[in-house]
């Protein structure tokens, strides 16, 4: 089991913990991290000294450092000879609480799950930003962006003018449509209910005024007068 995600503590230790009982409170039968089968166990029921684990091989628990009385250090060894040891793990006594302390594939790995787990993050957060658009393609839109779009005065956009050739263009589009769907209805004044063009009254035309017949023959002098030309020179005798 990984033992690295828990921790162990007894109260009732903690006011008496010093380099001496430091051993007997790791020793613990409740403590998770300590091996029963260890030559600690077995100097412990023979009542002996801890000065005969060098004469013993197998695993074994010694304290490697102490900072009394807020620090203490343990270390798990295997015991080959008695000049020869193995180091298994260490743990770490802080204020009472027992923790083991990581290997170093351990620190590694946290390390390397953190880095990528942050990455991971960050990728994740770009991708959220980015837009695509056929016709524009990438770009990025970030929310501070709205803001300062929001809180920025939209200038107004200047209409510009159409061209002749549009507005012919316009025109005879509509008179196209007009001919070919001409209307049923007409307003002859604004608010006015619309009335059928059928029932619209056409005004008659005005009749041709009759011309006098001395108008005529004035007319037709004029028109004969100006068929002929101008009368001819005659030269004047002296």
């Amino acid at each position: 089991d990984n033992l690295l995600g828990i921790s162990w503590v007894d109260s009732s230790w903690i006011p008496i913990l010093n380099n001496g009982s430091v051993l007997d409170y790791f020793s613990e039968r409740s403590n998770p991290f300590y091996d029963r089968t260890c030559n600690n166990e077995v100097v412990k029921m023979q009542r002996m000294t801890l000065d005969h684990l060098n004469q013993m091989v197998g695993v074994e628990y010694i304290l490697l450092h102490a900072q009394e009385p807020i620090l203490f250090i343990i270390r798990k060894q295997q015991r080959q000879s008695p000049t020869q040891v193995m180091p298994l793990a260490d743990y770490y006594i802080i204020a009472g609480v027992i923790y083991q302390a990581p290997d170093l594939g351990s620190v590694i790995n946290s390390r390397v799950l953190t880095a990528v787990h942050g990455i991971q993050s960050a990728f994740e957060e770009a991708m959220s930003y980015c837009r695509y658009h056929p016709s524009k393609g990438y770009w990025w839109h970030f929310k501070d962006q709205e803001e300062r779009e929001k809180t920025k005065p939209k200038a107004k956009k200047k209409e510009e003018p159409s061209s002749i050739f549009q507005r012919q263009r316009v025109d005879a589009l509509l008179l196209d449509l007009r001919q070919k769907f001409p209307p049923r209805f007409v307003q002859q004044k604004p608010g006015e209910k619309p009335i059928p063009v059928d029932q619209i009254k056409k005004e008659p035309e005005p009749a041709p005024e009759a011309v006098k017949p001395e108008e005529k023959e004035t007319v037709k002098n004029t028109q004969n007068a100006g068929a002929k030309g101008p009368p001819e020179k005659r030269m004047r005798l002296q």
